[in-house]
C-alpha cells in the first residue's frame, strides 16, 4: 500500500514523539496544538506544521488524535470538519473513558469517518521509543491502512475487536493497575521515611522476587532524586482516575483504593505538583 498521510491532532507529551516516528518512517504528516509552539519543533523531523485542525487534516488518509481528554478530543474534530475526507480513517488514541467516546461516534457517523478506538499503553520514552502498546478496536476495513501507523508508533498492536469501546475499557482496566502501582510506591517510600527505613533497604528486600516490577524501580527513583519531570503528569492521572471511577460506578463495581488514590492526586495537585510526574502522589502522604 502507498503511504498514507497522517494528520496529528495534539503534540504534547505523548503525540509529539508520535508524530516524530511517523515522519521517521516516511509517511507525510501534518501538526496541529492548541498551543502552537508545542508543534512547531516538528518541522524540524519533517513534519508540516498546521494553524488549524481543519487545515491539518486536509488530504489526510488517517487522522490521529491524542489531546487530553473528550471534550478537547470532540473540539478539535469538530473544528476540523471543514477538511475532514469522506472515507478517512479515525484513530482516537486520546484516554477519553466510556461515555466520552459516544459522542466521538456521533461525529464520525455525521462525517463518513471510519472510527477506531485505538488508545496507547505507555508513556513519554516508549513513545519516544517507538514502543508503545496499540489497543485497537473498529472495523477489520480499518486495520490494513492502519498497520503502517501503528507500526510507526508502536512495537506492538492489540486488536480486541471489532466494537468501538472494546479498547477504551480494557486501557481504563490497564490504567486502574499503573495508578495502584504508582501510588503503592509513593506510599512505601512516604512510610519508609516516616519509620526511618532507608529506601535502599526496602528495595533491596524486594529485590528480584514477586514483589518487584520495573515500574517499581522507576517510580522510586523519580521519587528519591527530586527529577519528576513528567512522563505522565499528575493532573492527566487524577483526569484517569476519575474516568475510571465513573465507568466503575456505571458498572456497579466499588473500587475504594482507586477512590483513594484520585484523592491523593487531587491533593498532590492542591500541593502545586500537577505539573510533575505522578510520582509526585508520594507528597500527599503529607499535609
Amino acid at each position: 500500500m502507498p503511504s498514507p498521510r497522517v494528520a496529528v491532532l495534539g503534540t504534547g507529551i505523548m503525540g509529539a514523539p508520535m508524530a516524530r516516528n511517523l515522519c521517521r518512517a516516511g509517511h507525510d504528516v501534518r501538526v496541529w496544538n492548541r498551543t502552537g509552539s508545542k508543534a512547531e519543533p516538528l518541522a524540524a523531523d519533517g513534519a508540516t506544521v498546521a494553524g488549524s485542525p481543519a487545515e491539518a487534516v486536509e488530504g489526510a488518509d488517517v487522522v490521529l488524535t491524542m489531546l487530553h481528554d473528550g471534550a478537547a478530543t470532540l473540539a478539535a474534530m469538530r473544528s476540523a470538519t471543514p477538511g475532514l475526507a469522506e472515507g478517512a480513517v479515525w484513530a482516537q488514541s486520546s484516554t477519553v473513558g466510556t461515555e466520552g467516546l459516544d459522542d466521538l461516534v456521533v461525529l464520525a457517523a455525521e462525517e463518513g469517518l471510519t472510527l477506531v478506538d485505538a488508545p496507547v499503553l505507555g508513556t513519554r520514552q516508549p513513545a519516544e521509543a517507538g514502543e508503545l502498546t496499540v489497543l485497537a478496536a473498529g472495523p477489520p476495513a480499518a486495520r490494513e491502512p492502519l498497520a503502517p501507523v501503528f507500526s510507526a508508533v508502536g512495537s506492538r498492536t492489540l486488536w480486541v475487536g471489532d466494537e468501538v469501546g472494546a479498547a477504551s475499557r480494557l486501557k481504563l482496566v490497564c490504567n486502574s493497575w499503573v495508578l495502584a502501582v504508582t501510588h503503592g510506591t509513593a506510599e512505601a517510600l512516604a512510610l519508609a521515611k516516616g519509620l526511618g527505613v532507608d529506601p535502599e533497604d526496602f528495595l533491596g528486600a524486594v529485590a528480584g522476587g514477586a514483589l518487584d516490577l520495573p515500574y517499581l524501580r522507576v517510580k522510586a527513583a523519580a521519587i528519591r532524586s527530586g527529577e519528576l519531570a513528567p512522563s505522565f503528569t499528575v493532573d492527566t492521572a487524577a483526569k484517569d482516575a476519575r474516568l475510571i471511577l465513573a465507568a466503575a460506578e456505571s458498572a456497579g463495581v466499588r473500587l475504594d483504593v482507586a477512590a483513594a488514590g484520585a484523592d491523593r492526586f487531587r491533593r498532590a495537585s492542591a500541593q502545586g505538583h500537577g505539573g510533575e510526574d505522578m510520582a509526585a502522589s508520594y507528597f500527599a502522604s503529607w499535609d
